[in-house]
C-alpha cells in the first residue's frame, strides 16, 4: 500500500474557484499537494491545468514516480511504462530523475519502458523517439536496455511492426493484450495521439496490437503505432498538452461530442483512469469543469 508523504502544498480551483468539500458542517478549502495528486486515484476523464509547462512537468514527474512505487510495492513488483516523444522528452528529462532518485536506481531494474510510437528512423535520427529519450532522459535514469522495447529501424516497416509487436508480447506474458501500468500521451492540434491520425484506417484496427503506417500526414510518413485496443486496456493513460495551439482541438475533444471522434477522442480505457495535464495556455477555451493547481 501506498503512503502518503508530506509534501508542497498546490492550491485546487474548480474553473477559478476554489474546490470546496463538507466538513463537520461547515466548509474548507480543499488543499492537494504535487504527490498527493500523484497517489490519488484520478476520476475517469480528470483534467488538471497547472498555470505553466513548468508546473505540469513536475507535477507529471511526481505522478510516475509515485505510479512506479506503488506498482513495485504490488504483487506484480514491476511498473510498465508507455512514453510519447515530441516536448515530453523534455519535459520528462528535466524532472523525473530527480522526482525517482528517492526510490533508488535498484528499482529501475523492475521498470518496463515501451514507446507509444515510433518514427521508421534510425535511432540517431532527429525524429526518433528513442534517440532522444535515450540522449536526453536514458542517460540519467539508466534503465536496463533489456527492459527498454525499441523497434527495429532497418526493417521494413510491417516487419518493424510485428517486431515490435512480437517484443511486447514477450514483456507482458499472461496478457492477451499488454497492460501498461501507465501510458503518457500527447496530442496533435488535429486531435491525433500516437500515429493515429483522423480519418485513418488504423482508427478501426482491432486486432493487432502495434500498427504500421507508411502514409503518415505527418513526417516522417513511415511509422510504428500502438493501436487503440493497447491504449484502453491501460490502468492509467495521461494526456499531456500544453500552449494555445491546442487550445481549439481540446475543446473538441473534451466538449464536443462529434459524430465521428477525433483519434484522442477514442481513448478511453476500458477499466483504467483517464487524466489530462494541461497548462492554462492549452485549457483556455474550455468550459467543462477542471481542477487548477497553483503553488502557494
Amino acid at each position: 500500500m501506498c503512503q502518503r508523504q508530506s509534501p508542497k502544498v498546490l492550491q485546487t480551483q474548480r474553473q477559478g474557484r476554489p474546490l470546496r468539500r463538507r466538513t463537520s458542517g461547515r466548509r474548507e478549502r480543499f488543499l492537494l499537494s504535487a504527490t498527493a495528486l500523484a497517489m490519488a486515484a484520478p476520476a475517469p476523464g480528470l483534467i488538471s491545468v497547472f498555470s505553466s509547462p513548468q508546473e505540469l512537468g513536475a507535477a507529471l514527474a511526481q505522478l510516475v514516480a509515485q505510479r512506479a512505487a506503488c506498482c513495485l510495492a504490488g504483487a506484480r513488483a514491476r511498473f510498465a511504462l508507455g512514453l510519447s516523444g515530441g516536448s515530453l522528452v523534455s519535459m520528462l528529462a528535466r524532472e523525473l530523475p530527480a522526482a525517482v532518485a528517492p526510490a533508488g536506481l535498484a528499482s529501475l531494474a523492475r521498470w518496463t519502458l515501451g514507446f507509444c510510437d515510433e518514427r521508421l528512423v534510425p535511432f540517431d535520427h532527429a525524429e526518433s523517439t528513442y534517440g532522444l529519450y535515450r540522449m536526453h532522459l536514458l542517460s540519467r535514469l539508466p534503465i536496463p536496455e533489456s527492459q527498454v522495447i525499441t523497434i527495429n529501424p532497418e526493417l521494413p516497416v510491417e516487419e518493424a511492426a510485428e517486431d515490435y509487436a512480437k517484443k511486447l508480447r514477450q514483456a507482458f506474458q499472461g496478457d492477451s493484450i499488454p497492460v501498461f501500468d501507465l501510458l503518457i500521451l500527447g496530442v496533435g492540434p488535429d486531435g491525433h495521439t500516437c500515429s493515429l491520425f483522423p480519418d485513418h484506417p488504423l482508427l478501426q484496427e482491432r486486432e493487432k496490437i502495434v500498427a504500421p503506417i507508411s502514409d503518415s500526414p505527418k513526417p516522417p510518413p513511415q511509422r510504428v503505432t500502438l493501436t487503440l485496443p493497447v491504449l484502453n486496456a491501460a490502468r492509467t493513460v495521461i494526456f499531456v498538452a500544453t500552449g494555445e495551439g491546442k487550445a481549439a482541438v481540446l475543446k473538441r475533444i473534451l466538449e464536443d461530442q462529434e459524430e465521428n471522434p477525433l483519434p484522442a477522442a477514442l481513448v478511453q480505457p476500458h477499466t483504467g483512469k483517464l487524466c489530462w495535464f494541461l497548462d492554462e495556455a492549452a485549457a483556455r477555451l474550455l468550459t467543462v469543469p477542471f481542477e487548477k493547481h497553483s503553488t502557494l
